[in-house]
């Protein structure tokens, strides 16, 4: 089923993603107090655009630009569980992110903040609506989907699996960002402000690898590649391309993946 909603809105949300992983995020600490200059947007590196290597260099320095909010698309389902895990019994290789979330007028992090992801499995199904992609499973329309608390670093960190794919859409995980969300005892959130929608790309080299593993090549959807997708824009990080690290010495051993998403918070 191709995601007929999932286009770009009209109006462009004021959003920032910070052009840092990895070991700049240290620098955000240092910066912080510094009133940001205005600067032109880094161009995506080969390796960003996805390219042949398993890591994307980090960037030289810190740089805030500007850049789209993507689409929620119809899959979301409120008052999901916060958890650090939320794979559940998918199976999948594995993928752990960390994502640091800043404040984008000050570089700061922000603390508190709850990231919520959800993504499709190795056949390209979403709880909530298994059956959209062709493939029948157990449904209880909660797995692949939850979200962390940032800690006083901004850092939020989420096992998962790697996403497989469905009709019309290239390999992503959507994303949101709230503050002031208050925690319910049956482990859900309620209330609070949301600052950010988008989504997170993955390296159609690293794609194809793990494309060809048994667990996602039993989904013979046509697969839809990074250039190809109707939504990613090519613009590397600041359209929200993970920067991925092999867990191993092999694709099975699964992915680190990295990401330093600023938000504008006044």
């Amino acid at each position: 089923m191709t995601e007929k909603r999932e286009t770009l809105p009209t109006q462009i949300g004021r959003r920032t993603v910070l052009l840092a992983t990895g070991a700049t995020a240290a620098a955000l600490a240092v910066t912080a107090a510094t009133p940001k200059t205005p600067t032109s947007p880094t161009p995506p590196t080969s390796a960003q655009a996805g390219d042949s290597v398993d890591t994307v260099p980090v960037a030289a320095t810190a740089v805030c630009t500007l850049t789209r909010e993507m689409t929620e698309g119809p899959y979301y389902l409120d008052g999901q569980y916060v958890r650090a895990d939320i794979h559940e019994n998918k199976t999948g290789i594995p993928l752990k992110l960390t994502l640091t979330v800043v404040d984008d007028d000050t570089c700061a992090p922000l603390k508190n903040a709850l990231v919520e992801l959800w993504h499709c499995d190795a056949l390209g199904e979403y709880s909530g609506f298994v059956g959209q992609n062709g493939h029948s499973e157990p449904d209880n329309g909660t797995f692949l989907r939850g979200g962390v608390l940032t800690d006083a670093s901004g850092l939020a960190n989420i096992t998962t699996v790697y996403p497989g794919w469905y009709r019309g859409r290239c390999v992503h995980i959507h994303l949101k960002v709230h503050t002031n969300v208050t925690l319910t005892p049956d482990g859900s959130f309620t209330g609070g402000r949301e600052l950010h929608t988008g989504q997170l790309y993955f390296s159609e080299t690293i794609t194809r690898r793990v494309a060809a593993l048994p667990t996602y090549a039993v989904n013979t959807v046509p697969r839809t590649t990074l250039t190809q997708d109707s939504i990613y824009d090519g613009g590397g990080a600041v359209s929200g391309l993970l920067t991925l690290t092999a867990l191993g010495t092999s694709p099975s051993a699964g992915y680190g993946a990295t990401l330093t998403v600023g938000v504008e918070t006044g």
